[in-house]
């Protein structure tokens, strides 16, 4: 074999058998998957007492039509500062308490684009589509919305890239080979911060801290997986654009590196770990065309699932919307969803 190809296919099919000849009850199953996941996103503390503190800071507000939009900043773990916009529907009764959600942007500018604001601060272009504002979508539907800024994405690009590259569009290489190097992750540091931003959010006077929802795209999607299957309060999930196989999209496509985690094949494969949500509801959109997470893959991963919901009995709480397109948002059935099972 001159060319690697059948060798790493070799690899991935080994793997593969090994893992389908586990026998083990499903719950047994699970807990093992959840440890093994934890393991391979790499040790990260979330924070107690003192340093559990989240500091938040006010840096912008803005009155909309339907809706109060501020941009907050908070601690999260490490020292590490969030800036994430909350937007609140106008139409709320003085101690009246809402469901919520955490919205989670992809690979772009960052928090901005979800909010309806250009990488400058400056509203979008209206198109009509339902992405041109999808935190304003999901307000006006009832729903508290959080959309933080992901580590290594917008006001959180690294200092070291920015003076290298002061056009450069994240630094998610750069953070993630460092990780490597420590034995971390950037999907796992990305996945706790999740955490602490749920944690935020369920402090909020207006919010149900028992009905906290999840929605995330692309990269979004990474981060949205993961943290709802670390995190139980997480009670329904929108994952859109990103639900796959690990070998149909990102070992057969140039991915950003930000997507891998080393050695999550020896325990599971993707579908294995949007297994982790159920049986909490979850909600699968991506495009027909989409180039780099293809829709066989998508088909597979929902095979999968559709497999796990009815073992556990729970079928009804699974579902999926393909489209007509390419790796783009569509919210044509999923805002509505999550409204729905949050309200």
């Amino acid at each position: 074999m001159r060319h690697p190809d059948a060798f790493l296919n070799q690899i991935y099919d080994s793997l593969q058998k090994a893992r389908e000849q586990y026998d083990e009850p499903l719950e047994q199953k699970r807990s093992r998957l959840l440890g093994k996941l934890i393991q391979s996103l790499g040790a990260f503390e979330l924070p107690h007492g003192e340093d559990a503190q989240f500091r938040p800071e006010l840096l912008e507000r803005a009155e909309l039509d339907d809706a109060v939009r501020e941009r907050v900043e908070i601690s999260t773990l490490g020292g590490l500062r969030m800036p994430v916009y909350i937007m609140k529907p106008k139409a709320m009764i003085p101690g009246e308490q809402r469901p919520a959600v955490l919205l989670w942007h992809g690979h772009g500018y960052g928090s901005r684009s979800m909010v309806g604001l250009q990488e400058d601060g400056s509203p979008k272009p209206e198109t009509g589509k339902r992405s041109d504002n999808i935190a304003l979508e999901l307000a006006r539907r009832g729903l508290i919305v959080m959309a933080p800024e992901i580590a290594g994405f917008g006001d959180r690009k690294l200092e070291r890239d920015i003076a290298r590259e002061p056009g450069i569009s994240n630094s998610c290489y750069n953070l993630s080979v460092s990780l490597f190097m420590t034995g971390k992750t950037t999907a796992g540091l990305r996945a706790y911060e999740a955490i602490r931003a749920a944690d935020y959010l369920a402090t909020l006077e207006e919010v149900d801290p028992d009905r906290i929802g999840n929605m995330g795209y692309s990269g979004g999607g990474t981060v949205a997986s993961l943290s709802a299957a670390l995190d139980p309060r997480i009670k329904a999930s929108v994952v859109g654009i990103y639900p796959n196989t690990y070998r149909d999209s990102i070992l057969s496509v140039r991915h950003c590196l930000c997507n891998y985690i080393p050695g999550i094949l020896l325990h599971a494969e993707m579908p294995d770990l949007l297994g982790l949500i159920a049986p909490r509801p979850l909600f699968i959109e991506a495009g027909l065309n989409d180039r780099i997470f293809p829709v066989a893959g998508t088909r597979e991963a929902i095979q999968v699932l559709q497999q796990i919901y009815g073992e556990m009995g729970v079928s009804e709480r699974l579902g999926h919307h393909l489209y007509e397109g390419g790796h783009e948002i569509s919210g044509e059935r999923s805002f509505d969803w999550l409204a729905e099972h949050l309200s």
